[in-house]
């Protein structure tokens, strides 16, 4: 499989990288991790052998291709599927002469082509979104020569088309008539026999693919045909009836002849696909390529990594920056990961991490390495958008137990001779990472040969970062101009470590605060306070003090930090209320105003309406309601004749509307009273529908009440005991039954 043709070589690698700086930074471990992403076995095996770039033109276009495949999750425009069946066997077969392939091998060729043709559409169609990808697909020939001539041949299903050719046409269709005459000649001899009570209960089944009779054992003389078996106990014997045997030998010929037909159709299909033999294999690379940058792109969405800006200079300046092993594996457990803030500039070539063990040293150490592999791996990092990151020709480390049992080599003889290849190879377009930085032999001597390295590493303007426990070390770091102090965070009251990384002064190692939390006898803590030099304790003293204190200010700053974020936000948002209290009251004062005015007039168009209403007459309605206009018209100013046109023609058409209005209101009011008149009118109704003989009743405006004896025509007889009378029962009140 050639990736070269695809920006991807793996012989491309940084310069000298020595396999200890990969196994240091858990690197191996990392692609373990970005290798469960791809959904192909060669995609696995292609992302597994990952190596750092050396060429940076490459290494653009790579990290370019996961970005952009990394937006995609976040767009319409998804990429499609990549899945694909390897071919390398298939294609090793068509590099040998008079081979044939198997149709299953036919299927994956074909998908794998069409697979790619669609990526090849779908990048040309988005090339604006996908730029690089776009140039990784133009290197691959687009062709439906493949596909199409499979199609030919083999359908959806993996079946021989019948059509692949003329002779195997006309074979199965000699077949198909074959097995008709088969299953006629077979049924007309099972009804004889059945019928002469010759089968048993079962009649019939199948043997070497051939129908047989199930005839009684006592009858197999009478049945004629062939013994192709019998049952277990013998009671069954299985017979080929002997009409359809010349039908069953002349079919396996046919079935014979098909066998070598397929044979010589797929020879044909294989040399036809022999000549693409290179191109597949550029199709599979491709594809390839395509799941390891798919895998890239997934681990970076898992980390929420992004590509930083890659500066020419000599920067190295991480913001908010976690290790992805212990993010993923911390994610999973529910603990928080502590990201981390460190910069190296040329002002600031060499940082020295002190402070207790446990404290995070080494993971932030760590975190840096890890980090400039993957970027210049072509994948992305998990830090802030901010960050900016510079290339380097190597990355040198010395982290974790050096003991090599294979040499026989102590740990500090181990060391020296990884100090030794620091020595040959650091310049300034090195970084360099060393955990425990003098460890592993006495003290002072060992620390004064750890000071003379970090000498000659700076004077050769290498960046590093360290981390060590040595008093010498960071007074070293203090005094080089370039060189910073750093150290991690440490509660003095709990011993705990807070995993925050402060530039700028060294850490105390908290060495005899860290015992008596663990137990120690106070006694046995002084004696050995007195067995050491005493300006020693007062140095790590006043370092223990100055973090303490430093760890007061940051809690300080902090809640002073967070005070004044939320003063200025009660600021702005009382600022925000204010403003649209006063809009407000602006907003309603106006629509008070413009509400007064049109009660107003509205209240003078009533009057108006209403005298029109009783005397019918219009020249006063229009005097009155020109005298409105013209009052309205007199808090104007007319500035233009052209005003003054079309504020007559507005009274012309407001005079319209007033009258219309007026019209209106009339007729609203003889509707009314029309209302009225029917209501009053089907009260009457009502009241007459509802009077009955023995109601009591009375005359309108009477007081004397009645009973009705009689009802005829409209008509009621009201009896008041001395005397009845006739009247019109529309006159009548109901007062009760």
């Amino acid at each position: 499989m050639s990736l070269a043709k695809f920006g991807f070589n793996l012989k491309n690698t940084m310069k000298d990288i020595h396999n200890k700086t990969l196994q240091d930074l858990e690197f191996d471990t990392l692609l373990s991790f970005v290798s469960q992403l791809c959904i192909t076995d060669s995609g696995k095996d292609n992302t597994l052998n990952i190596k750092p770039f050396v060429d940076r033109e490459q290494l653009l276009i790579a990290l370019q291709q996961t970005n952009e495949y990394l937006s995609s999750f976040e767009n319409n425009n998804s990429i499609p599927s990549h899945y694909f069946d390897s071919i390398s066997t298939e294609i090793k077969f068509l590099a040998i002469e008079n081979t044939t392939l198997e149709i299953t091998s036919f299927r994956k060729i074909k998908t794998i082509s069409e697979t790619v043709n669609t990526h090849i559409a779908f990048l040309k169609k988005f090339n604006d979104y996908y730029p690089k990808l776009f140039q990784l697909s133009e290197n691959v020939i687009f062709t439906k020569d493949i596909s199409t001539e499979i199609d030919k041949i083999i359908d959806k299903f993996g079946e021989i088309k019948n059509n692949a050719s003329p002779t195997l046409s006309s074979i199965r269709e000699q077949i198909s008539n074959l097995k008709v005459k088969i299953n006629q000649s077979f049924s007309k001899a099972l009804s004889e026999y059945f019928t002469a009570d010759y089968l048993d209960d079962i009649r019939e089944s199948v043997i070497e693919h051939r129908r047989v009779l199930a005839v009684k054992s006592m009858y197999r003389r009478k049945v004629k045909g062939s013994v192709l078996g019998t049952s277990k106990t013998g009671s069954i014997v299985f017979i080929e009836p002997q009409t359809t045997e010349h039908y069953s030998r002349e079919l396996n010929n046919l079935l014979f002849e098909e066998k070598e037909e397929i044979l010589k159709i797929l020879q044909n299909l294989t040399n036809f696909l022999r000549p693409y033999a290179e191109l597949l294999q550029n199709y599979q690379a491709y594809l390839t390529q395509i799941d390891t940058i798919s895998a890239k792109a997934q681990f970076a969405q898992k980390t929420n990594s992004l590509l930083p800006e890659i500066t020419q200079e000599r920067l190295l300046e991480l913001k908010d920056a976690f290790h992805p092993l212990l993010f993923l594996n911390n994610q999973k457990k529910g603990i928080q990961t502590f990201a981390q803030t460190i910069s190296l500039s040329d002002n600031s070539r060499i940082i020295v991490i002190s402070g207790p063990n446990a404290g995070g040293k080494s993971i932030t150490l760590k975190t840096i390495g890890l980090l400039q592999l993957m970027l210049q791996s072509g994948m992305l990092v998990p830090v802030h958008r901010l960050s900016k990151m510079c290339l380097f020709e190597l990355i040198l480390t010395d982290i974790g137990d050096n003991q090599s049992i294979e040499n026989h080599l102590s740990t500090y003889s181990y060391r020296l001779k990884n100090m030794n290849y620091f020595l040959k190879k650091c310049n300034d377009k090195t970084l360099f990472l060393i955990d425990e930085f003098g460890t592993g032999s006495d003290p002072e001597l060992g620390g004064a040969l750890a000071e003379t390295f970090l000498e000659e590493f700076y004077h050769r303007k290498a960046f590093g970062v360290i981390t060590t426990h040595y008093a010498n070390l960071k007074i070293l770091a203090d005094e080089l101009p370039h060189t910073s102090n750093a150290n991690m965070l440490f509660n003095n009251k709990t011993l705990e470590p807070i995993y925050k990384l402060i530039v700028g002064e060294a850490g105390s190692s908290f060495t005899f605060e860290v015992a008596q939390k663990n137990g120690i006898p106070f006694g046995l803590i002084n004696r050995a306070k007195k067995k050491i030099e005493t300006n020693k304790v007062r140095f790590d003293a006043t370092i223990a003090r100055l973090q303490k204190e430093r760890s007061i200010m940051e809690k300080n700053s902090s809640s002073l930090k967070e005070e004044e974020t939320k003063a200025r936000e009660e600021a702005k948002r009382l600022e925000q209320l204010n403003d649209k209290i006063q809009s407000k009251l602006v907003n309603y004062q106006e629509l008070y105003d413009q509400n007064q005015q049109l009660i107003y007039l509205g209240k003078k168009v009533n009057d108006i309406a209403e005298r029109y209403f009783e005397d019918k007459k219009r020249r006063p309605l229009i005097s009155d309601f020109l005298k409105i206009v013209e009052t309205e018209n007199s808090k104007r100013k007319i500035k233009t004749k052209q005003e003054k046109q079309q504020q007559k023609e507005l009274q012309k058409s407001l005079e319209k509307e007033v009258i219309q209005e007026i019209s209106i209101i009339r007729e609203q009011k003889k509707v009314e009273k029309k209302k009225q008149e029917l209501s009053e009118k089907k009260e009457k109704l009502q009241q007459q529908r509802a009077l009955k003989i023995g109601d009591r009743v009375r005359i309108k405006e009477s007081k004397s009440i009645g009973t009705i004896d009689k009802i005829e025509k409209q008509k009621a007889v009201i009896n008041y005991g001395l005397f009845t009378t006739m009247v019109d029962i529309s006159q009548l009140e109901f007062v009760g039954k």
